[in-house]
């Protein structure tokens, strides 16, 4: 897949996903094995009036390339100086937010709200096309409910308003993450355009991945499936290679990285907002694993870094005759 610099064969991508595709998250799963990553969307509004928190969130890192920030907006000149603003941050493409369902954005004609006025969706695509000299991409959704599924449409006029890719999570608007994503636009939307095609949705293991490329996708974009486990970026590769499945990660491997993600999160955000903003990331490092409810509530109390470490050091040394075997 080629998007401007970035040369990657079937690469897989970290969804940008709010509050969640933060620094910390973003260089766990690089570490995993993510090939691309694109972060969490940031306003448009927000970036043009300096709003600090805003502004945060596209810094970026080198570790993390290559990398894409995202952002959203209903207003044309809006997002093209927010563009403008993200282009000095150097990240290797531009993404704009067509798909975010939340009813908060989509009341103030943001993020998929875009699906029902593709003229103006045009105009913004073809205004931050003109505005910076990096790749632009656009992900959105199928439409905006069952009985206006656009996506050809807008697929087609994507590529003619010089977007360089294109990433379509399977849903509707009003489906939000509920009932299951339809794949089965994917090969129709790639018979319809020459740019890149990324899919996302509904991908929880390595053979959803694969399948997904056999719809003739470009590229993976994980999301929550990342969140549930983190280590599926390292298995999915595996398997896409091999044909096999890696063992899964013992509760040693699992807890180390969660260790790691939390001294992360801690150094980007700091002691206390990033032991608290931590606090969702529990349920991916301890999910299927046993006797680890009491764990969970204990570890959801908890404010100190160290301490954290602490117990789950503890706890696996309590627990190692129950998971010897694994």
């Amino acid at each position: 897949m080629n998007i401007g610099s970035v040369k990657i064969e079937k690469p897989l991508v970290l969804a940008p996903m709010e509050d969640v595709s933060e620094t910390p998250f973003r260089l766990i799963c690089k570490r995993l094995g993510a090939d691309m990553l694109v972060t969490e969307f940031a306003s448009s509004e927000a970036l043009i009036r300096d709003v600090r928190k805003t502004l945060h969130k596209i810094v970026i890192l080198d570790e993390e390339r290559p990398i894409g920030i995202q952002i959203f907006g209903a207003v044309p000149a809006s997002m093209e100086n927010a563009a403008r603003i993200v282009e000095a941050a150097n990240p290797e493409f531009i993404d704009i937010n067509a798909g975010c369902w939340i009813r908060s954005f989509t009341s103030r004609g943001e993020g998929a709200a875009l699906l029902k006025d593709l003229p103006k969706m045009e105009t913004i695509i073809k205004a931050i096309v003109k505005a910076v000299k990096i790749p632009v991409t656009v992900k959105t959704r199928l439409g905006w409910d069952e009985k206006n599924i656009v996506i050809l449409d807008v697929a087609k006029m994507v590529e003619q308003a010089g977007a360089k890719a294109l990433t379509v999570h399977c849903r509707t608007r009003t489906q939000g993450y509920s009932g299951k994503a339809d794949w089965t636009w994917l090969e129709k939307i790639k018979k319809s355009i020459n740019i890149p095609l990324i899919g996302n949705g509904d991908i929880y293991a390595p053979e959803d991945a694969q399948r997904m490329f056999e719809t003739g996708c470009d590229a993976v974009m994980i999301g929550r499936g990342a969140i549930i486990n983190p280590f599926i970026f390292l298995q999915t590769k595996h398997f896409l290679k091999t044909g096999q499945y890696l063992p899964q990660p013992t509760i040693q491997e699992k807890f180390d990285k969660c260790i790691e993600h939390l001294h992360l999160s801690v150094k980007y955000k700091g002691p206390r907002d990033g032991v608290v903003g931590f606090r969702k990331h529990y349920a991916g490092y301890l999910h299927n694993l046993s006797h680890i409810g009491k764990l969970r509530h204990e570890l959801m109390q908890m404010t100190n870094a160290g301490e954290i470490e602490q117990r789950l050091r503890d706890f696996l040394s309590e627990c190692a005759s129950m998971y010897a075997a694994q």
